[in-house]
């Protein structure tokens, strides 16, 4: 019975959180801010997955197609945590859910922007409230890990990485494994910081293999 209440309640969330046009007609820095294209929130809110992955934002392609990770970014990201593209999908194994659920735009140098502010105050607290059953979160990126280990957090996301132990081993709530973002963009950091593939991704496989099976 509970399982049937909790879903009830995860799909009235889901469908809140798709109908969600307050970065369009109410931004958080007034009607100049408005995000310049049709809202198209994506997330991933699960009653089963131990696993919830907190991204930043989707970029374009994810935008586009409505699938979060569905780009070369999430290619690195299953790589990185040794799963294929059929278990990363699988609802019943991961949580997927942003900081931002929409495509936030690009800066002038055709940067994604960052997640959008309406979005986080909004949303993030029923969310992990509606997903109790999570044991790990992979905060990907500065803003999921400012959010999810608030001051916890170090100055710099690679001394925030660096201190994964002490942040996985936590006992207020679920483990926080906080990660580089998987993109591309990342990849002379992941050069310049080889005990990330040395000691931070094996364990990730480890967690990650012990929750979805």
């Amino acid at each position: 019975m509970a399982d049937a209440e909790q879903g009830d309640d995860l799909a009235d969330l889901r469908a809140a959180i798709a109908a969600c046009r307050i970065c369009r007609d109410a931004p958080a820095r007034g009607p100049g801010d408005r995000l310049p294209h049709e809202p198209r929130p994506v997330a991933v809110i699960s009653a089963r997955a131990r696993i919830l992955i907190a991204g930043q934002a989707p970029g374009l392609r994810v935008h586009e197609s409505g699938l979060p990770f569905n780009d070369a970014s999430g290619d690195r990201l299953r790589d990185w945590l040794g799963v294929s593209r059929e278990t990363f999908y699988d609802p019943d194994r991961f949580a997927i859910v942003p900081m931002g659920f929409c495509f936030p735009g690009y800066d002038a140098k055709g940067s994604d922007l960052p997640p959008r502010r309406e979005c986080a105050p909004l949303w993030r607290g029923r969310v992990m409230a509606a997903m109790p059953q999570i044991e790990l979160v992979l905060a990907i990126g500065q803003y999921a890990q400012a959010w999810h280990l608030g001051s916890a957090r170090a100055a710099s996301m690679t001394e925030t990485v660096r201190d994964w132990r002490r942040h996985l081993g936590r006992n207020d709530g679920p483990g926080v494994l906080p990660l580089p973002h998987p993109s591309w963009r990342n990849t002379a950091w992941l050069k310049r910081n080889p005990w990330f593939g040395e000691d931070v991704l094996p364990e990730l496989r480890k967690q990650v293999k012990t929750l979805i099976e």
